[in-house]
């Protein structure tokens, strides 16, 4: 089976990681909802010509109902984003805006409001474009740069938020590959598909946001002045080798690696008689769960912030029911397995804070470990 790359629209792209048929990762039933759950292939693609990866011939096929309460490091990271944004580009201040919204939240436009920018109005050019891990939700990943490449105003700024590939692939990230983030961008990537539509990348940064983030910075390309850390980034992932297909084609057998890690430890803490459950109902968590064969048995229940999740269930084979936080604290299990790791201390500050009760934190990935606090 072929299809045209979602990025530059090429014909020559290649499947690489194989995660098998895999329910949709926003999909919470009723924890009474006996099952079984739909699923759909769940695969990555590579594009040879533009380098994007990218979800396979797949259709999203369930809407996807907003149930997520947006964490603390997410509403910091925006205002601090907005803070230096308007520091390193005083030239922006009082400039129109324009946000392309986020399913994750983190709004700039607040913040920047706030800091006296004005909005854009429908269609209008705005001398600041932001995308904020927005794009990624858009099936056709380059007809959506173009969106954005018309809405710049000459000489403008647009900001481009995203989970990049290259901490997915070296830190196994299996868990971020879901329906309904149809593009895993890198930097080489997104470079390609910029010049399509008359766009360059002017300058990167590293950002600690899901796991490991870009910011990167671009303007139409006669205005367009690229820095010495675009070709640092390049340089890691071409080290890497995360645009090439054999290379990629390895985190499939270390992701299955690592799903039956996590079903040892877990199986080894139920053996020496301790209570394990988990904090976190993410879109990372049911083909985390799915692919370590976690059920009920070893993970009787997981808790989340998010009032909307509680009386639910995460999605596939796993059937581990949602629950208000206040449950975990009550149960002071012996275990915590933390299924929002990219918030992971975030997570033990919080239920540390009036002193804990002694539990280990596992993280699940790269392998499972425990975290300190």
């Amino acid at each position: 089976m072929s299809f045209k790359c979602r990025g530059c629209s090429g014909e020559n792209v290649v499947p690489v990681v194989d995660l098998g048929a895999q329910p949709c990762a926003d999909y919470f039933p009723a924890a009474e909802t006996p099952g079984p759950d739909p699923r759909w292939p769940l695969e990555l693609w590579l594009c040879r010509d533009c380098t994007l990866v990218q979800l396979g011939p797949v259709e999203a096929q369930l809407p996807e109902e907003p149930l997520a309460v947006e964490s603390a490091t997410s509403i910091a990271h925006a205002e601090t984003s907005v803070k230096e944004i308007l520091r390193d580009y005083p030239e922006l201040a009082g400039k129109v805006v324009c946000e392309f919204a986020s399913h994750h939240g983190g709004s700039w436009l607040g913040h920047l409001s706030a800091a006296g920018s004005q909005l854009a109005t429908e269609d209008q050019q705005a001398d600041l474009v932001i995308d904020v891990h927005g794009i990624v939700h858009e099936p056709q990943y380059g007809d959506m740069l173009k969106l954005r490449a018309d809405r710049l105003a000459p000489g403008g700024l647009l900001v481009m938020e995203f989970h990049h590939l290259l901490p997915l692939f070296i830190g196994n990230q299996f868990d971020t590959i879901r329906h309904g983030h149809w593009a895993y961008v890198s930097l080489r990537a997104l470079r390609n598909i910029a010049a399509l539509h008359g766009l360059a990348v002017e300058s990167v940064k590293q950002v600690e946001m899901y796991g490991g983030s870009l910011m990167v910075m671009l303007r139409h390309t006669a205005d367009a002045a690229p820095d010495a850390s675009v070709e640092v980034v390049l340089a890691d992932e071409d080290a890497a080798g995360i645009a090439d297909e054999v290379q990629l084609g390895s985190l499939q057998e270390a992701a299955w690696h690592a799903a039956d890690a996590l079903h040892a430890e877990l199986t080894r803490h139920k053996d020496a008689g301790r209570t394990v459950l988990a904090y976190g109902a993410p879109s990372k968590a049911p083909v985390l769960l799915d692919l370590s064969k976690v059920t009920t048995d070893l993970l009787p229940f997981t808790v989340d912030i998010a009032p909307g999740k509680h009386g639910r269930r995460i999605p596939g084979g796993c059937m581990v029911p949602i629950r208000p936080v206040a449950d975990l604290t009550a149960a002071k299990p012996d275990v915590v397995l933390v299924l929002t790791w990219d918030i992971a201390d975030e997570v033990v500050a919080q239920l540390e804070a009036d002193g804990g009760w002694g539990a280990t934190y596992l993280v699940p990935l790269p392998e499972p470990h425990e975290r300190g606090f």
